[in-house]
């Protein structure tokens, strides 16, 4: 069994789309079917208008169009949806295309842990009260069926970029801030969106392996960040943080370990290799683990491309995919 995951960024067609979908469809076809998942874990896939029994609703054709043709386009789907669970969500939503039989999903979002309340000292106007600080995105759960009769947790993320959150008054336009004071306050905005979003997925794998220490589970995504970086130690739980043997079978294990120093990277930023995608599982499914890829041999500097080649197709996040013997 392969278990996938693969940052589309900003998946999207119509004539707003950036870089055109046409332009991305054929690159982007060609790395997911070079994955031969059996589990594919996407972020970044927007959704567009289509009109259904003459009014217009939230799907996900790009999706749909850069699939067809593919094995992809026969597996089951779970897909995350706005906050209220009434539609599927404009931009950046999270899918897992499976193979496998899916049993059960859910996303959570602030269901394990309350917006904090953060009362913002560089506001313009002052802030006069606290106001809620809600994450940007949900968490994807899929409980899948595998042919042994024995079950699959899945967790797709798409933790917050280390990019300040606006601060009201403190941004002169979409990049540039009036103090470094404000950037500082929306960096810290960022940083506790993001940390919130590890904490609940933590919580999450702890109902699951305080029930069953031997479950099967993979939290695999868009971490924005690296391995010894808040989010992830925050999911990895590992024993020298916590101090306590007791808890060896819930800390999560980075499947990346299995890789060499030199292609351990998903992301080229200025010229540094950066490890920001991962997949970590627990500690039965580590004993089903075989070796991980990482598709990164065409990936590009970010930070060059985005100022330098206008509307590149490219994703500057490499896919990455990790093969289990499931069989017993």
């Amino acid at each position: 069994m392969r278990l996938a995951s693969f940052n589309l960024e900003n998946l999207d067609e119509g004539p707003k789309a950036d870089p055109p979908f046409a332009a991305r469809a054929d690159l982007l076809r060609l790395q997911l079917e070079r994955l031969k998942a059996d589990v594919l874990c996407l972020q970044e896939v927007n959704a567009q208008d289509v009109t259904r029994n003459g009014r217009a609703v939230r799907e996900l054709p790009a999706l749909d169009h850069l699939l067809a043709g593919t094995p992809y386009a026969a597996y089951h789907r779970v897909v995350s949806r706005n906050r209220a669970q009434t539609r599927i969500g404009d931009i950046h939503n999270l899918v897992i295309l499976s193979r496998l039989p899916v049993i059960a999903s859910r996303q959570i979002w602030h269901d394990l842990v309350p917006e904090p309340m953060v009362r913002l000292v560089t506001a313009v106007p002052p802030a006069e009260t606290a106001r809620p600080v809600a994450w940007d995105r949900p968490i994807l759960q899929a409980e899948l069926a595998l042919p042994n009769g024995k079950r699959l947790h899945v967790f797709n993320v798409h933790f917050r970029a280390a990019l300040a959150a606006a601060v009201p008054g403190q941004k002169l336009d979409a990049f540039a801030w009036r103090s470094i004071s404000g950037w500082a306050e929306g960096y810290y905005l960022a940083s506790m969106k993001r940390a919130g979003q590890a904490l609940e997925a933590r919580l999450a794998l702890d109902h699951l392996l305080t029930a069953d220490p031997l479950a099967l589970i993979a939290v695999a995504g868009d971490y924005n960040a690296e391995e010894h970086h808040t989010p992830v130690e925050v999911v990895r739980g590992e024993e020298e943080n916590t101090a306590n043997g007791a808890l060896a079978m819930q800390v999560m294990i980075p499947l990346e370990h299995a890789v060499a120093d030199s292609e351990r990277f998903t992301v080229v930023h200025q010229g540094r290799r950066l490890m920001l995608d991962h997949i970590l599982v627990s500690r039965a499914l580590l004993g089903k683990f075989g070796k991980m890829e990482i598709h990164n041999e065409a990936l590009s500097d970010e930070l060059v491309g985005y100022a330098s080649v206008a509307h590149s197709p490219e994703s500057y996040h490499a896919p990455i995919v990790a093969e289990f013997d499931l069989s017993g």
